[in-house]
């Protein structure tokens, strides 16, 4: 099983909702790879830290008041259920609706928080990808400024085309492209240059299609970029000044091809 396929299951995994062949592949797949098994521990430790700390929330009088309003509207109409009419307004019923609301809200934040704790851990090995790449002098696979000829190198050696484009004219000229491996796969990164700081792209396709910007971070000095765009994801890694690195984003995604 490849990694990204295990790391989305994980959660499913931890909660008991796979089938016995299922959880038995994720469990053997964990035992011989330490990067999902890091990956589980962190969200086994995150889901202890909700339980322990996240705060509970009675719901409000008002939302109660709305729920009742609701639930005797429908009554009203004549709707029942096994040959009888609800009672809508017993203090048992609205506490079920209440703790419905507790429960959407918990997952809700569960969720956001898995989210987050992802993108973290995505964002780690960027920047450990980016150290390498200028430890190991070996920054690129092809170099060339030429787009023309940086894009068709990858051919034959991902699963996808990675959108390359010229920004030599707005002072971020390219400087080549390498092949990398994140998340499990393998990607496109391409070197691009402003003055004499290095700019890595590590590009690669996603599910979702919806264009999308997150907020930069800074990990271990470096500042990182993360842009989604025309079904690819941008993540974008230099020691660049924040307000240039965001300009730069900006015109790699708007310019792309």
């Amino acid at each position: 099983m490849r990694c990204e396929d295990v790391r989305e299951r994980l959660s499913a995994f931890l909660d008991d909702e796979l089938d016995p062949l299922g959880s038995r592949e994720i469990q053997q797949h964990v035992d011989e790879c330490r990067g999902c098994a890091e990956a589980l521990g962190r969200i086994k430790a995150l889901a202890e830290r909700l339980r322990a700390e996240a705060p509970y929330y009675p719901a409000p009088d008002s939302l109660r008041a709305r729920v009742s309003q609701a639930a005797w509207s429908d009554a009203s109409r004549g709707r029942r259920i096994a040959g009888r009419r609800i009672g809508v307004l017993s203090p048992g019923w609205l506490s079920a609706a209440a703790a419905v609301g507790v429960v959407v809200g918990g997952a809700w934040l569960f969720a956001s928080l898995q989210q987050e704790e992802g993108s973290r851990t995505i964002g780690r090995e960027v920047v450990s990808s980016h150290i390498r790449s200028l430890m190991a002098s070996h920054l690129t696979d092809v170099a060339s400024t030429d787009q023309h000829t940086v894009k068709p190198w990858f051919n034959g050696k991902l699963d996808f085309s990675p959108p390359v484009s010229d920004l030599s004219t707005s002072g971020y000229p390219l400087i080549g492209g390498r092949l990398d491996y994140l998340q499990g796969r393998p990607v496109a990164a391409l070197v691009y240059q402003r003055r004499k700081h290095l700019i890595n792209v590590f590009i690669w396709p996603v599910a979702r299609t919806a264009d999308s910007e997150a907020p930069q971070r800074t990990q271990q000095g470096y500042h990182v970029v993360h842009e989604s765009h025309g079904g690819m994801t941008y993540w974008i890694v230099s020691d660049l000044n924040p307000e240039e690195l965001s300009a730069f984003a900006k015109l790699l995604v708007t310019k792309t091809p």
